[in-house]
């Protein structure tokens, strides 16, 4: 079954906006438009239930019941606990939590690994923790190729070594990275595996079961709905941490590691989007299925529709003779983001260009300065980035190569 692209972009308020008419987003890797169930989630929780919840007047009560079934719906979509997800203001704010859970929890001379190609989030808490007497290692990348390389990661991997925080997908090259593959080789190091997937999960919610990693954190507002982050912490983790919330809450596990809670709203609304994943598997034949195999259906389609989408865009800029692709040139190998510079132009020009033409576009660094520092690129300009999810359309993306073949000539 191919992917209903009507009935998707029937369920996206933006595209029948007038003020975003004749408009074509490619910053989706930035953040994707909101589908209608999580507007309407959030309408009707500050109309409805704008209260403290949790107490036994009926809304408040209703209000908690709205944010514990948004926890354990999507719990059951990533296919595990509902006691180990946990929501936060942000990616960034989830992982410097971490981070700082880790510099209780480790000793001195523990050894972590970080990457030179993911989002500071993911690196620079992590990396801070040098001052405090550990010993942080970067697993680079292979500088011709923008790739994180396997035998890179195993030169790196030691007795001491006791976390490796890397992404599921890089938000500049691209790469999808065989997560299950770099987990095991991590957990026979004896060290746990920390997986960035804010890149990956636009494109379909993981099963973390099968990923086999032990936190995995991403930012709903790129999977169409508020802007909160979503994080896994698997249970044994959870309990081997120190407790960075309220002293109160230790005993809770969904507290640990929200030192502040997150806008109650916006979590009601988390039911949006599991509402808007229910309605297109229902809609593509997945009704009755148990979960991880609806959830399994729903990424097939949004990666079929984007790949048969993102291949002749990547052709066109792996051909033109004013553009340099970064990263790989097949789409089953790569999210739909997709980032290049064009030598001799600035990328702020080109994205300016583009912008004129009702095309907004990504230009910078996209916090992974190291990664384009390493790649040679000017990181005060950047590289222009190009992402879309499957609301996306063939003729938008005929649009775009178009517009691109204006600006680079």
């Amino acid at each position: 079954m191919l992917l209903d692209l009507d009935f998707v972009r029937a369920q996206f308020p933006a595209f029948s906006e007038p003020t975003l008419a004749g408009f074509a987003h490619f910053e989706n890797a930035g953040g994707s438009y909101a589908c209608g169930q999580t507007i309407r989630w959030l309408e009707r929780y500050y109309r409805q239930t704008k209260v403290q919840p949790y107490y036994a007047f009926a809304a408040s009560a209703q209000a908690g019941e709205q944010m514990d079934a948004a926890k354990a719906r999507m719990a059951t979509w990533l296919n595990v606990g509902t006691d180990e997800v946990q929501f936060g203001p942000s990616t960034s704010q989830n992982t410097y939590v971490l981070a700082q859970a880790l510099r209780r929890h480790l000793k001195p001379g523990d050894e972590i690994v970080v990457t030179n190609q993911d989002h500071e989030a993911n690196v620079g808490a992590y990396g801070r923790l040098a001052a405090e007497g550990f010993t942080v290692r970067e697993w680079n990348v292979n500088p011709h190729t923008a790739e994180l390389e396997r035998r890179d990661l195993e030169a790196l991997l030691g007795p001491r070594t006791k976390l490796v925080a890397f992404t599921h997908c890089s938000n500049v090259v691209g790469s999808i990275h065989p997560v299950r593959e770099l987990t095991d080789l991590v957990h026979q190091a004896g060290a746990w595996a920390f997986v960035d997937g804010v890149a990956f999960s636009p494109h379909g919610l993981p099963d973390l079961a099968e990923l086999g990693v032990d936190a995995y954190y991403f930012s709903l507002y790129k999977v169409y709905g508020p802007h909160l982050g979503a994080m896994f912490i698997k249970r044994e983790i959870n309990a081997a941490l120190p407790n960075q919330g309220h002293f109160f809450n230790d005993a809770l596990p969904e507290k640990r590691f929200t030192p502040a809670g997150p806008d109650h709203a916006q979590i009601a609304a988390v039911n949006g989007v599991i509402d808007y994943m229910d309605a297109f598997a229902d809609h593509h034949g997945q009704a009755g299925k148990p979960a991880h195999e609806r959830a399994a259906a729903v990424r097939g389609l949004f990666r079929g529709h984007e790949s048969a989408l993102l291949q002749p865009l990547l052709d066109f800029l792996a051909g033109h003779p004013k553009a340099k692709l970064i990263g790989r040139t097949r789409a089953a190998e790569r999210a739909p983001t997709v980032s290049f510079t064009a030598p001799g132009r600035r990328s702020a020009d080109i994205a300016a260009a583009l912008a004129r033409a009702k095309i907004g576009v990504g230009v910078g660094h996209f916090y992974a300065y190291r990664l384009v520092k390493a790649l040679g690129i000017d990181t005060d300009d950047g590289a222009v980035r190009l992402s879309f999810v499957h609301y996306t359309s063939k003729d938008e993306v005929d649009r775009l190569i178009g517009e691109l073949e204006r600006c680079l000539n």
